[in-house]
């Protein structure tokens, strides 16, 4: 006799999330020129400006929103700095960076469920990175100590550290609008990132 195969809960909150963001997901993923033929250093150092200009102000609000849960360490999840780092090792100057554009369009971060839907994104966002660490290494010969420590931000923890993001979020008592308000800060989030990056002109 067959064994049935065991059913996985999945909170209600990732099974919104999910359905909420796949679409806007799958658009942006094929638009970034990560596997592009013309995608060279001088394209990838204005990509990792573009995401820089993104992140800062978008995890600044973060900081300064006073909805991260108090339970939650954003700290050692912070991206900006590793973007900072890869910048000046690709061979931006200190003050070039003071000048890069900042992106004013953000999502509104109001509530605890609003800034989970922003962190998902962006906790999201790392687990792809070990397959573009692997392209971008063997076109660019970039690496986490010259300039690609973006793609592989957590190295060997990536799985884990998602595993974490996603039982931490999976195990917060939400009621049905505050589910809403983590999907719609989700969507929002995937459509800024978008719009900026195609204003900073580095999408495929």
């Amino acid at each position: 006799m067959q064994a049935k195969a065991r059913e996985v809960y999945v909170p209600p909150v990732l099974q919104d999330l999910r359905a909420g963001t796949a679409e806007l997901h799958i658009a942006l993923e094929k638009r970034l020129p990560f596997f592009s033929d013309t995608l060279d250093t001088q394209a990838f150092v204005r990509l990792v400006q573009a995401y820089y200009g993104f992140y800062l102000p978008l995890e600044n609000a973060l900081q300064q929103s006073d909805a991260i849960p108090t339970d939650f360490d954003l700290a050692p999840r912070l991206k900006t700095p590793t973007l900072r780092a890869d910048l000046l090792a690709l061979g931006v100057s200190a003050a070039a960076l003071q000048s890069l554009p900042h992106c004013q369009q953000l999502p509104i971060i109001d509530s605890s469920a609003a800034c989970l839907g922003v962190l998902y994104v962006l906790e999201g966002a790392t687990l792809g990175g070990q397959i573009l660490r692997r392209e971008i290494s063997s076109r660019l010969g970039l690496e986490a100590n010259n300039g690609a420590a973006f793609l592989d931000i957590y190295g060997a923890a990536t799985g884990r550290r998602w595993r974490d993001f996603i039982e931490y979020l999976g195990n917060q008592p939400m009621s049905a609008d505050e589910r809403a308000a983590v999907v719609t800060a989700a969507q929002t989030t995937f459509s800024c990132f978008e719009r900026w990056l195609e204003s900073r002109e580095v999408l495929a």
